[in-house]
């Protein structure tokens, strides 16, 4: 899949990034620019609280502007997504086989992963375990806490 540094996102994931990175430039970037020259106005930069802040909070713009023009060079949109068998950018519905517990989760890449809304990476262990299985197979997935089985229950 890809080489190492590629970026898997879906339409909306990528949708996100480019509208992150369009604020940091049109928006975060110019606000910091007047906040330095703000900042310089005050007199001693020795001793300037307001400008040691700002120069900061450049780093840190432009360090996630480089970082996001990097992960957008090397995007790869998951577009078509198989219903057959696991892959990124499916909704699996899975149970699990020790308590009948069921949930479902979205596999996305690993920028777009997000627990709270069941979005799992594609290099997290349960979409390891999935990857390529089809409704109703019984895979182990290995975790940190020792392995367990689920079941696919759906493909979406």
């Amino acid at each position: 899949m890809g080489n190492k540094n590629t970026v898997y996102l879906t339409q909306e994931g990528l949708d996100e990034l480019k509208q992150e990175l369009d604020n940091l430039i049109n928006v975060k970037r110019p606000e910091n620019i007047q906040a330095i020259k703000e900042a310089r106005a005050l007199g001693d930069l020795s001793e300037n609280a307001e400008y040691d802040a700002a120069r900061n909070e450049q780093a840190v713009i432009e360090a996630r502007i480089k970082q996001l023009e990097k992960m957008l060079e090397n995007v790869s949109i998951i577009t078509e997504v198989s219903k057959d068998k696991v892959s990124i950018g499916n909704t699996v519905s899975i149970k699990y086989v020790d308590d009948d517990e069921e949930d479902e989760y979205k596999i996305v890449g690993s920028q777009e992963a997000d627990p709270f809304e069941s979005k799992i990476s594609n290099e997290s262990p349960i979409a390891k375990a999935l990857f390529d299985h089809k409704v109703g197979d019984v895979v182990t997935v290995e975790s940190p806490n020792g392995n367990y089985e689920i079941e696919i229950i759906d493909i979406k």
